[in-house]
């Protein structure tokens, strides 16, 4: 794709971003969101639409500019209610004005200047050009103007969302992503109200399309003074939200364990106390694993992963993975304890942490991924 709008190139991405609309979520602006919309215009943009999300009095004129002489739609709050409430408004205006088959999808961009018109333009022409995929504006982070606050907490974010997600995104904070018609709808169910709600779509999107990346151009006006983001209270809610299908793992995962090694210890010291070490930690093992499983099994499907899959189709998956995890356990368990003679409880406990991690990448992957 060419990075320059060039006569020939300009012309032919005029009529590829016809069936685009701009969704620009705005609090309290000034004169570049005037001279922004104005630019669009000009770029061949036919649809605008822009959210004030509570905005000051002070602020109002540059919405009445912009509504007096581009002829933009502008939907508003009586107060602010954040980032992702403003992005969900512009998505049902949406989807109640146009048709899937009149419009491509929407390209959400942020009012405070970071977005080039040429940037813009380049995500919509993407997204005509892959309907079903999510794009994403993607800022070069190893750039000297970007403040080091922002180059740190990208870096951690994109870090930990490819270990937690299995998709490495370089950009997990842009606000410049060419949603799919087609993804929309989706969209208006996710939770999230202010700036987690960004993270809430990237990790939907994670999970049932692709995502391709578009090399933006990285502006900071400013060192970004002008960003409404709070940085303890917002950063906290969106690592929340990476962080809550492992939470949710981990709780049930923790559940089943205390389950699970509260039959191991019952079986090994009372039941099979008086079999041959190898049997005992065996016997003991395959029962505890076998009932603390059916909990498991039950949770995780309804309330981690949320997968709606046939029952018979994640059963069988499941307990493939309980099966061969539950022989690593054994096999783990009696060479530790053949080598040290540690509490075999003790042992369990080590060996089942280390495996946790490994199966909690296992289920998302491959038991609970949805088609």
């Amino acid at each position: 794709m060419s990075e320059s709008l060039g006569f020939n190139t300009k012309n032919d991405d005029e009529a590829r971003i016809e069936n685009v609309t701009v969704l620009i979520p705005s609090l309290d602006p000034d004169e570049q969101l005037v001279r922004y919309v104005k630019e669009l215009k000009q770029a061949g943009f036919r649809s605008i639409i822009i959210v004030d999300d509570g905005s000051c009095q002070e602020t109002q004129k540059y919405f009445d500019e912009i509504i007096d002489s581009q002829d933009v739609v502008v939907l508003r709050h009586a107060v602010n209610q954040g980032k992702g409430r403003a992005l969900k408004t512009g998505f049902h205006y949406f989807l109640n004005t146009y048709k899937s088959e009149d419009m491509a999808g929407i390209v959400t961009a942020d009012a405070d200047g970071q977005h080039s018109v040429q940037d813009t333009v380049k995500v919509a022409v993407c997204l005509n050009d892959s309907k079903e995929s999510l794009i994403l504006g993607t800022r070069d982070f190893k750039s000297e103007n970007v403040p080091f606050k922002s180059k740190f907490g990208n870096q951690l974010t994109t870090l930990v969302f490819s270990i937690l997600y299995g998709k490495r995104i370089n950009d997990t904070q842009t606000g410049l992503r060419g949603i799919p018609y087609s993804f929309i709808r989706d969209c208006l169910k996710m939770r999230g109200e202010r700036f987690e709600y960004e993270i809430v779509m990237l990790i939907e999107a994670a999970k049932k399309r692709n995502i391709i990346e578009q090399s933006i151009e990285t502006i900071y006006i400013d060192s970004n003074r002008a960003t409404h983001f709070r940085a303890v209270v917002d950063s906290a809610k969106i690592y929340g939200v990476i962080f809550s299908m492992f939470f949710k793992f981990a709780i049930s995962g923790l559940c089943s364990f205390v389950i699970d090694i509260s039959l191991f210890a019952f079986f090994t010291k009372i039941v099979f106390a008086s079999l041959d070490d190898y049997l005992c930690i065996g016997g003991g093992t395959a029962l505890a694993r076998a009932l603390s499983s059916i909990f498991n099994y039950t949770v995780n499907k309804k309330v981690v992963f949320k997968n709606n899959g046939k029952l018979n189709k994640t059963l069988i998956k499941y307990y493939t993975l309980c099966i061969v995890q539950m022989l690593c356990s054994w096999l783990m368990v009696f060479f530790v304890y053949s080598q040290i003679h540690a509490d075999t409880t003790v042992i369990k406990t080590i060996v089942d942490i280390v495996l946790f991690f490994i199966s909690f990448q296992i289920q998302r992957i491959w038991v609970y991924r949805d088609n």
